[in-house]
């Protein structure tokens, strides 16, 4: 089974030995039976056809879906093709927050701020720990999304489109040497310092990656339920 994955961003340096975001998906996909195909859509490079592989997976960036880029119009009308198409679709933060425009909802700068490091969130009942790092949030959900998962902070932190797309906000594919090299490297002066010191205290805690990996192998095979 082939995977698409559509980088909208590249790691920031202090990230770079655990690679760019197609080898950390990659990784984190790993063993589940799928190969993978890479497009620099930051650069540029929309696939041409959503039937090109069986399964699309958007990424993080640095990049508010709100902004103006060149390449921001084609990937909307990539993903509206993809949900046509039938296609299994997974976004993770900014491509979680670009599949919601995309449909109808609104992604805007939150007002109270930034989440970063280790947090729960409640996917029905179970709390799930996952790496965060982000500012900007879905503020309105599309028509046909459903909300799957919440935070005390981030209302819209995972949202379904039928059993075919699938978004989560939080990061499953940091681990907490990706994640101290943000707080350490990228995070001073943009994010404020008690944040920050707080999520390098929780950077031993566990998450659980595997959970949201497993979640999104059922949706790309279809054993979503």
């Amino acid at each position: 089974m082939k995977i698409g994955i559509l980088q909208t961003g590249h790691v920031h340096p202090s990230m770079g030995e655990q690679g760019d975001y197609d080898v950390m998906f990659e990784r984190l996909l790993g063993g589940q039976g799928f190969d993978f195909t890479s497009y620099d859509v930051e650069g540029g490079v929309i696939p041409g056809d959503p039937q090109d592989c069986d399964g699309w997976l958007i990424t993080g960036s640095k990049h508010g879906a709100y902004e103006d880029h060149p390449w921001i119009p084609p990937l909307e009308d990539f993903i509206r093709a993809v949900k046509a198409a039938d296609v299994p679709l997974i976004g993770v933060c900014f491509g979680h927050q670009i599949i919601a425009q995309a449909l109808g909802g609104k992604v805007e700068k939150y007002a109270r701020g930034w989440s970063v490091g280790r947090k729960l969130y409640d996917f029905g009942g179970q709390t799930i720990p996952l790496n965060a790092w982000h500012q900007d949030q879905v503020t309105e959900v599309p028509e046909g999304g459903q909300v799957v998962a919440s935070s005390e902070f981030c209302a819209n932190a995972a949202i379904a489109y039928g059993d075919k797309i699938f978004t989560l906000q939080p990061h499953p594919e940091y681990n907490a040497q990706a994640l101290a090299g943000l707080i350490r490297h990228r995070g001073p002066g943009v994010v404020p310092s008690d944040l920050l010191a707080q999520a390098e205290a929780d950077l031993a805690a566990p998450v659980d990656a595997q959970a949201m990996a497993d979640r999104f192998a059922a949706v790309f095979k279809g054993t979503s339920e």
